[in-house]
């Protein structure tokens, strides 16, 4: 039976899996993207790296991948998911709400990039069919690496975010079309080549119109059917089971099957199972998505960045810069501010994911010569590698030369002198109930809040709170902590809330604290730092649910509020212990 194993297949699929579990952790902590781990792991154990030597030095056999046909399925698999996925991400609904920036923008900066780019390739004597490919496939940019570096940073809802994901969205969306040029042009379709990108689009228009015939009819009864099942596994079957139908169909027709997964995707994404398919695809989205890029990484020649580094390095700046410069103009525009527009820019301008898929595609079409084939992924791969440094050089650049955003007046207010009024730190939903209550019950108050536009927008509303950092002694005292009668923490951070905790306490021994908690741990920490009401939320959740089960068992009521609070106070009373038997009461007790 062992003998009838391929050996090599399986050690070069535990190579690439063996990537995720390895190389890619070690790289993140060194603060990289996973992404450029696994392509760096792909080109470097692939077969045109050390692969290549595992022949001379037999030892490398078991590391690296000396035959990219052992895990040519592993990668058609990634690449349809990839599309699959992005196919799912994108809905009508959601391309109409940003259509000036995904249509308009996002359209002239691939239709003049690819044309740049192109006017570029027959300079240097490519011909017009392979140009317009290699032209279009380095206008589009990294999906992944640059929807990662923002959301990691928490940008995407910036201006450079916003701007940057809709060019990503109509650069998703042009992979349909150069897919198709791609087949066209390997057919050997007779006519121009402006003939082909039409019948290339025409054919586009009319896949767009069997998804809505599709998903109307077909899909919905199906994903009923199995949702009424109550069986996850049979959600995960009709998944793949949609996926791979289409995929094989697509390739049936002459397509690859990516433009089938992204098809599926498409369709999936207009039925209200969306989101549960999302959940349930979610623990395979990473796993394959690295396995995607891993066998995107063995497709780069090491041999070739050797061979001509100086006319590489001029390859990828002079990409960067049409690239940049194309879509800043653009940016500007479509009345993009300016340094959203330059940051939006330099994040689009190297390469991307689909690069290698539309090349790759090309190559095997016999569309592309192989050494331009090489020489355009070898650009591809570095200027990719340049995503995270060209984001944060934006970035430096904006924070030293963009004008301070303008302030709403309303987060200029100061909050006026009063005398026994309680301080409530935080004014979100917990906050705007405690205020509410204080309101009802004829009490003084002076709520702030360290979210500005929170702040901007409630006191437009009639709310009178101010803003302001309450872990800063200043802002403290301008809230007339000194004549305060209480300070009321309603945050959900842990961290700020003992921050703040240990400075009200520091400025004042004698105040009541009482401070929102996330659970009895966190209670005891701040009844040790001195507060004199610790609320967790934990237990406060429990005492509330057993109120209302007692009462709705027939337990007279006034029993149950009794026992309700009896418990409260035994609670109160062990966590104090825990924390050392001494609140705020007995501080005071002793400074009076």
């Amino acid at each position: 039976m062992a003998a009838s194993i391929n050996i090599g297949v399986y050690s070069d699929a535990l190579v690439v899996l063996g990537t995720a579990g390895i190389v890619v952790p070690m790289v993140q902590r060194w603060g990289l993207s996973p992404v450029l781990g696994y392509l760096a792991a792909g080109a470097l154990l692939g077969p045109l790296g050390l692969g290549a030597l595992a022949g001379v030095v037999p030892p490398l056999h078991w590391i690296t991948v000396s035959d990219a046909g052992n895990v040519s399925g592993i990668a058609e698999l990634g690449i349809v998911f990839l599309l699959f996925l992005i196919g799912l991400e994108l809905s009508f609904a959601r391309l109409m709400t940003m259509r000036r920036l995904v249509f308009g923008f996002g359209t002239a900066q691939i239709v003049v990039s690819t044309m740049l780019i192109a006017a570029v390739a027959r300079l240097m004597g490519v011909p017009a069919g392979p140009a317009l490919v290699l032209g279009a496939c380095l206008a589009l940019s990294s999906t992944a690496i640059v929807v990662e570096v923002l959301a990691a940073q928490g940008r995407m809802t910036t201006t450079a975010g916003r701007a940057s994901f809709a060019v990503l969205l109509a650069q998703d969306l042009a992979v349909i079309p150069l897919l198709f040029l791609i087949s066209v042009l390997g057919a050997g379709v007779e006519g121009s080549i402006w003939r082909g990108l039409v019948l290339a689009l025409g054919q586009a228009g009319a896949a767009l119109a069997a998804i809505l015939l599709f998903g109307r009819f077909l899909l919905r009864p199906l994903f009923r059917l199995v949702a009424s099942s109550g069986s996850n596994e049979l959600f995960i079957a009709a998944t793949l089971f949609v996926i791979v139908v289409t995929g094989v169909v697509a390739a049936v027709a002459g397509l690859s099957m990516a433009l089938g997964a992204f098809v599926a995707g498409l369709m999936l994404a207009e039925t209200e199972y969306r989101k549960a398919i999302e959940a349930l695809m979610q623990p395979f989205k990473g796993l394959l998505l690295g396995i995607f890029f891993f066998t995107i990484g063995m497709s780069i020649d090491i041999r070739e960045v050797l061979r001509e580094p100086l006319w590489l390095a001029a390859a990828v700046i002079a990409l960067i810069g049409v690239k940049a410069f194309t879509t800043f103009l653009l940016g500007r525009l479509f009345l993009i501010p300016r340094y959203g527009a330059l940051e939006t820019a330099l994040l689009l301008s190297p390469g991307g994911e689909f690069a290698f898929v539309g090349i790759g595609a090309a190559l095997a079409a016999g569309v592309v010569e192989p050494g331009a084939a090489r020489f355009a992924l070898a650009v591809t791969a570095i200027s990719m590698a340049l995503i995270p440094g060209l984001g944060a050089l934006g970035r430096v650049i904006k924070k030293r030369n963009a004008p301070p955003e303008p302030v709403d007046p309303a987060v200029l207010a100061r909050p006026e002198a009063q005398v026994g009024h309680a301080i409530v730190v935080g004014h979100g939903r917990v906050g705007k109930v405690v205020t509410a209550m204080l309101v009802r019950h004829k009490r003084s108050f002076t709520a702030t809040d360290s979210d500005a536009i929170a702040v901007a927008r409630d006191r437009r509303a009639g709310h009178p709170v101010y803003y302001g950092n309450a872990t800063d002694a200043a802002f403290l005292e301008s809230c007339g902590l000194k004549d305060a009668s209480a300070v009321i923490i309603t945050i959900h951070t842990p961290e700020a809330i003992d921050a703040i905790v240990k400075l009200v306490r520091s400025l004042r021994a004698d105040i009541p604290i009482i401070s929102r908690a996330r659970d009895a741990t966190h209670a005891r920490r701040l009844y040790a730092k001195g507060v004199t009401e610790a609320v967790p939320e934990t237990i406060e959740a429990s005492l509330q649910l057993s109120e209302a089960a007692l009462v709705n068992l027939g337990v007279p009521m006034g029993k149950v509020i009794a026992s309700i609070h009896e418990k409260r106070d035994e609670f109160r009373a062990d966590l104090i212990t825990a924390a050392g038997g001494e609140t705020t009461h007995a501080i005071k007790a002793k400074t009076t």
